[in-house]
């Protein structure tokens, strides 16, 4: 199970990366495009797409990774049980808000795909495409705060206390 997860988090990990490339090149198409005085139509959205998409890919990699902005204050002041219970209370909160918003996520693809939505702007983009990544996005980051979740619950680490350890030293 351990290295399905984790080929799970590195391949949206990969994705958002490849969006993040595909962002740089399209900057970079339309910069020489302008100095050739042809116009790319709709590579401002596409790019505006991919930045999107590429976020919420690297969600559930950057929680896995120590990576998100968390705010310790009362959390590192506990130790023992009231430390693990705040974890718990925590991670239990951030799983369920999230799933919340996953679940009405992945609907909202499906009625954009069931109802043939298209972007407004100068490309007729299918909405449910650049949702989808996000809705994948958004699923990855519930299987992270619930893995870290069935960690602490077993009683160790949640991965991101790893790795804000490995960075330190």
């Amino acid at each position: 199970m351990r290295t399905a997860l984790s080929i799970l988090y590195r391949a949206a990990e990969i994705l958002g990366a490849v969006l993040l490339a595909a962002i740089a090149v399209l900057i970079v198409t339309q910069v020489v495009s302008r100095l050739l005085n042809v116009m790319v139509p709709g590579a401002d959205e596409l790019a505006g797409y991919c930045m999107a998409a590429s976020f919420f890919l690297m969600l559930g990699p950057a929680l896995r990774r120590g990576a998100h902005i968390r705010v310790g204050v009362l959390v590192e002041r506990l130790n023992g049980a009231a430390r693990r219970a705040m974890e718990l209370l925590c991670l239990g909160f951030a799983a369920a808000l999230s799933a919340y918003f996953a679940w009405y996520w992945v609907r909202m693809t499906y009625d954009s795909y069931d109802f043939g939505d298209l972007s407004q702007g100068v490309l007729p983009v299918p909405l449910w495409m650049p949702q989808a990544l996000m809705a994948v996005g958004l699923v990855v980051l519930v299987v992270a705060l619930v893995d870290d979740l069935v960690a602490v619950l077993q009683g160790r680490d949640a991965s991101y206390q790893h790795a804000g350890m490995q960075s330190e030293g």
